[in-house]
């Protein structure tokens, strides 16, 4: 009876996850504290192969539960960057319409990606991740079984595969032929070092948080990084092709251009552009249509940016890691019928990708509406706090 019933942890088909994001790490997470059997396979050939991007808010109604369902709430908490939820909204002349304070009960504490990654890694069975294997392809080889073929020639069968792998995903096609077009906005990215001392007007701007300058077709996000480095997401609403017209590696003349977007703001506003210690960086955004949903296909389903890809909103990297906690409870919930598991998890799933984005309880208007500037972000913010 013993034996029978320690066997029975282990007959849950093994997972096979591509990808090892923040949701793909989630996943096989929640799956090993259920004693299911997973491997990520990852294109990239180590953890420090790139930059992992910067701050992330990590939202109580998302990321947070996910982080629970992981069990990784004390490990989380060590990596908050104390201070870093206060906030600061400015318009475009540089009036200071809200400076709210880091007070420790906001529900969005800030951490470094990489940091929040390396928990994940840190909590998986060593081996888990196959680090270096670049899929190039996948197809359906029978009834719920299918292939994957790695850019080195190798390949593998599963008769459970999640695509957590992202904006360009070789997973998708199994299930849907739509691709990422063009969101029509992109940030420009710069990064000001040693900026309490080097560029104290900017600094003074930014505060000891996150810093919000809204306006109709452009706006300005920048964050307060560890080290007096203050990072700046400068977003327009231009096409491709206006973005195609800037040479990205004269940094001079891309820099002048890009402020020159921001004319006649405040100086220690542009000088978030101007000041930059880094080139800049062109992000354009890509997004998935809408309410995208598929057929259930046998044996197969997506997490995370893989499943409902949107220009960033702060709610991302959060979706993607609720997706993962909660693909691997019904993983967990499930052993002997992974069809049922799949289908309770894309049912959830794919209202949950298409709510409209909410901030401090208020929707957020869109780059190019006319209500997108630093009042209606205030009176946002205000009316949630009254009601």
């Amino acid at each position: 009876m013993h034996n029978h019933e320690h066997n029975h942890e282990h007959t849950h088909i093994p997972v096979t996850i591509i990808g090892a994001g923040l949701g793909g790490l989630t996943l096989a997470r929640v799956l090993h504290v259920h004693g299911i059997q997973a491997t990520v396979y990852e294109a990239e050939s180590s953890p420090t192969e790139r930059t992992q991007g910067g701050l992330l808010d990590i939202h109580d109604h998302n990321g947070q539960l996910a982080l629970e369902a992981a069990g990784l709430m004390d490990e989380f908490r060590a990596i908050v960057l104390e201070g870093h939820q206060a906030m600061r909204v400015l318009d475009q002349d540089g009036t200071v319409l809200l400076d709210k304070a880091d007070d420790g009960t906001g529900g969005r504490p800030e951490v470094y990606r990489g940091a929040l990654r390396q928990i994940l890694l840190d909590s998986l069975p060593a081996g888990t991740v196959r680090w270096g294997h670049k899929v190039s392809s996948t197809r359906t080889i029978g009834p719920g079984r299918h292939e994957v073929t790695f850019a080195d020639g190798g390949s593998l069968d599963t008769s459970l595969l999640v695509g957590a792998d992202g904006a360009w995903s070789r997973v998708r096609p199994l299930l849907s032929t739509a691709t990422p077009e063009y969101a029509g906005t992109s940030f420009v990215e710069t990064y000001l070092f040693d900026a309490d001392t080097r560029h104290p007007a900017a600094a003074k701007a930014v505060g000891g948080g996150m810093l919000i300058a809204p306006a109709p077709g452009r706006e300005i996000f920048a964050h307060r990084e560890s080290g007096d480095t203050l990072h700046t997401y400068a977003a327009l609403s231009r096409p491709q092709d206006w973005f195609a017209a800037i040479d990205f590696t004269d940094a001079a003349a891309a820099t002048a251009r890009i402020a020159a977007e921001f004319d006649g703001w405040a100086p220690e506003l542009t000088a978030l552009i101007t000041d930059g210690d880094t080139a800049p960086v062109l992000r354009p955004h890509y997004a998935l249509p809408t309410g995208l949903r598929w057929d259930r296909v046998p044996g197969v389903t997506l997490i995370g940016d893989a499943a409902h890809l949107a220009p960033p909103n702060g709610e991302g990297a959060n979706l993607a890691m609720y997706d993962g906690a909660e693909l691997g409870r019904a993983l967990a919930a499930h052993p002997d019928d992974v069809e049922a598991a799949l289908t309770e998890y894309e049912r959830a799933m794919f209202p949950r990708s298409s709510e409209p984005v909410t901030f401090e309880g208020g929707q957020v208007p869109g780059i190019d509406s006319e209500h997108n500037t630093a009042q209606s972000l205030i009176d946002m913010v205000t009316e949630k706090n009254r009601s």
